[in-house]
């Protein structure tokens, strides 16, 4: 008998592809809710975290067991990153693949609004102006990206093929890679952060790129560079963030993360006329549910026979290699 629990969130929904796996032979399906999950752990072999933001598995995971795998339906997993785990031969897999695509297009789409000045131009319409001006070519200008997992190598893909210069930073140097050319160490952004008219962020959260985006990123980029994070709040010093804004170290942001989810009614981030906002939306297309549910079904399938995963995290580096 397998047991297989799904943790979800209150009033979401599961699709039917993954709940009717509780039908077949060998197969005992639970659900659970965070308050709840300590009591549906024992004797659970495979984890769904569809509630893919939740922390509960931190306070609950000394009821687990036999947990052999734990599936978080995100691309981030800094929630399943606390040291009984990551010291467990639980493997971890994520949604590799599920939202390269849609994240590239989310920041295409921030690189021109800003642009195009699409936020001036939306001001305008709202005021009834009819206000001719010139905009800026995204062809030839220059983009870092932070992170160079599957959807940093995604962005670097779409921006190239529009003709913008793209240079990665990861978590060591090189040279000669196949999506960025050269790639610097993200440790050393301050030092690489001038000459950039975009800076990308989608580095996953680890201990190594906690506030990894602060005072001395910021001062050290360009005035007329755009700030996009579509990676993980806590990635970027809201603070440094906010004060290079007003002091015009950076031209604007396009924010799709925060350090706190919602960001607060008052924020200065709110009331900025060159930042975009989103509510951490960039990889939700039409569908993106279901694809999450047959890319998990997909693997259970594969865990099932025995077979290896196609990807697994490196719960040490919190990332897949």
């Amino acid at each position: 008998m397998t047991v297989l629990t799904i943790l979800n969130s209150p009033g979401t929904e599961i699709p039917s592809l993954i709940t009717d796996l509780g039908e077949r032979d060998g197969i005992e399906l639970r659900v659970a809710e965070a308050s709840n999950l300590s009591q549906a752990l024992p004797g659970t072999d495979v984890l769904l975290m569809w509630d893919f933001f939740s922390t509960a598995l931190k306070d609950a995971y000394g009821s687990a067991d036999r947990l052999r795998w734990v599936h978080a339906a995100a691309a981030g997993v800094d929630s399943l990153l606390f040291d009984e785990l990551v010291d467990s031969p639980v493997t971890v897999t994520n949604a590799r693949g599920i939202f390269d695509r849609p994240i590239a297009e989310f920041v295409l789409n921030y690189v021109l609004m800003h642009a195009k000045n699409s936020i001036g131009s939306l001001a305008d319409q709202a005021e009834g102006k009819w206000n001719r001006r010139s905009t800026r070519d995204i062809a030839g200008t220059k983009a870092l990206i932070v992170g160079t997992g599957a959807i940093g190598r995604g962005i670097a893909r779409l921006l190239r093929a529009v003709d913008i210069e793209v240079t990665g930073a990861g978590s060591r140097a090189r040279s000669g890679d196949a999506d960025f050319g050269e790639v610097i160490d993200s440790a050393t952004l301050p030092e690489h952060a001038a000459g950039f008219d975009w800076v990308i962020d989608i580095a996953p959260l680890t201990e190594k790129t906690e506030r990894l985006i602060g005072a001395e990123a910021f001062a050290a980029m360009d005035d007329s560079a755009v700030f996009i994070n579509v990676g993980r709040g806590d990635t970027v010093d809201t603070d440094a963030l906010v004060t290079a804004l007003r002091a015009g170290q950076i031209a604007g942001a396009g924010l799709d993360v925060f350090d706190e989810e919602p960001l607060p009614a008052g924020h200065p981030l709110w009331s900025m006329d060159n930042v975009i906002i989103t509510p951490h939306m960039s990889g939700d297309t039409d569908g993106w549910r279901m694809r999450l549910a047959e890319q998990f079904h997909r693997l259970f399938e594969q865990y099932l026979a025995g077979e290896q995963f196609p990807h697994t995290v490196d719960k040490k580096l919190g990332y897949v290699r």
